[in-house]
C-alpha cells in the first residue's frame, strides 16, 4: 500500500500544487480542510481514491487528530491574511501549527512541512508575522527536524495578489497602491511545492528555506509589469499611509458593525505593517540553490492566466495579427 500524507489546507492557493505533486510521486494524499465539500476538485489529482478531502478544524485536538491517522508525512499550509471570527491569527497560524507538530509527533510521524512567510518575527509590530514566528517555534519544538519554508508573496494562475489588482483596472483609470516602494521577491508557486515536495519525500532536509524568485522589483515596478502584460494603461498611485491606515480602518468598522457578514480582506492595519518593509529573502537561511532549483521568474508565467483581464481577452493576439494584415 502506497504511503500516506496529509495536508492541512491542501485545497488552497499552494496546498493543490503540493497535493497533485506528491499523488504523481505516488502518494496517497489526505487534504484537511475546513470545506471539504468546495474541495473536491483534488480528487482529479490523482487516481480514484489517491487523493481525497476530509473535513478538519486546526482548532481543535480530536479533528486534527483524525486527520492524522495513518500517516507518514504532514505538511501544514494554512495560514490566513486576515482575521474573521475565531479564526484568528494566534488561533490558526501560532496555535494551530504547534497542535499540529505536537499531535503528529505523538503520532508516530518523522517528516513535517510547515509553510511559514519571509518576514516571520518573533518581535515584529504584525500579528501576522509574529504569529507565524510563533507557529515555526512550536513547530520545531515537536519536531526538530521538520522543513520550515518562508516563501515570499507568491504568484500563479490562483493568486491574490496580480489577479486581484488585474481585476481593479477594470473599474477605472487609477490604481491605487499602498507601499508602492516596498520591494518584493515573487516567487512561482509550484516552485514552492517543488521544494515541499523534496521535504516530503525525505530528498532534502530539514530547516529554515527562504524563498524567493529570481527577480526583486518594487511593489509600483510589479504592477507596471502586471498592466503591459494586460494590455491596459492605469495611473499608479502610490496612497500615503496615514490614509491607508484611514481606509483600513473604516473597512474593519463596516466588518464590525456587519457582525462579520463582510469580511474585510481587502487592506487591514497589520498588512500595512507588512507593507512598509521589503519581502525578500535575506541570505541568512537556505533557499532553492541549496537545492539544485531555478525558479521561475513571474515574466515567464504571468501571460498564461492574467490575459483574461486584457480588453480582447483570448482574441488580443488574433487582433493584433489582424494589424498586419493588407487589404
Amino acid at each position: 500500500m502506497s504511503k500516506l500524507v496529509t495536508i492541512f489546507g491542501g485545497s488552497g492557493f499552494l496546498g493543490r500544487y503540493v497535493a497533485r505533486r506528491l499523488a504523481k510521486d505516488g502518494w496517497r494524499v489526505r487534504v484537511a480542510t475546513r470545506h471539504p465539500n468546495d474541495s473536491m476538485f483534488v480528487r482529479t489529482y490523482g487516481a480514484v481514491g489517491q487523493v481525497e478531502p476530509i473535513f478538519c478544524n486546526i482548532r481543535d485536538d480530536a479533528s486534527v487528530r483524525a486527520a492524522l491517522t495513518g500517516a507518514e508525512a504532514v505538511v501544514n499550509c494554512v495560514g490566513i491574511l486576515s482575521e474573521k471570527g475565531k479564526n484568528g491569527f494566534d488561533a490558526v497560524q501560532a496555535e494551530g501549527a504547534g497542535r499540529i507538530a505536537r499531535l503528529a509527533a505523538a503520532a508516530g510521524i518523522s517528516r513535517m512541512v510547515q509553510i511559514s512567510a519571509i518576514g516571520a518575527d518573533a518581535d515584529s509590530d504584525s500579528a501576522y508575522s509574529r504569529t507565524k514566528a510563533e507557529g515555526e517555534a512550536k513547530v520545531l519544538e515537536h519536531m526538530p527536524g521538520a522543513m520550515i519554508l518562508r516563501p515570499s508573496i507568491m504568484f500563479g494562475p490562483e493568486d491574490e495578489f496580480f489577479n486581484r489588482f488585474a481585476g481593479m483596472t477594470r473599474f477605472g483609470p487609477v490604481l491605487p497602491m499602498v507601499g508602492g516602494n516596498s520591494r518584493f521577491q515573487p516567487v512561482y508557486v509550484d516552485d514552492v511545492a517543488a521544494v515541499a515536495e523534496m521535504g516530503v519525500n525525505g530528498t532534502a532536509e530539514g530547516g529554515i528555506y527562504e524563498l524567493g524568485g529570481p527577480e526583486v522589483s518594487t511593489f509600483r515596478e510589479l504592477m507596471a509589469e502586471m498592466l503591459d502584460v494586460i494590455q491596459r494603461r492605469r495611473v499608479l498611485v502610490n496612497l500615503p499611509f496615514w490614509m491607508a491606515r484611514l481606509m483600513a480602518f473604516g473597512l474593519t468598522a463596516i466588518q464590525t458593525v456587519t457582525v462579520g457578514i463582510f469580511h474585510n480582506n481587502v487592506l487591514t492595519a497589520d498588512q500595512i505593517v507588512n507593507l512598509r518593509k521589503d519581502n525578500v529573502v535575506s541570505g541568512d537561511h537556505k533557499g532553492f540553490a541549496d537545492l539544485g532549483l531555478t525558479p521561475l521568474a513571474p515574466e515567464a508565467i504571468l501571460e498564461s492566466y492574467l490575459w483574461r483581464f486584457r480588453p480582447s481577452g483570448q482574441y488580443a493576439a488574433i487582433k493584433d495579427s489582424a494589424k498586419n494584415l493588407k487589404v
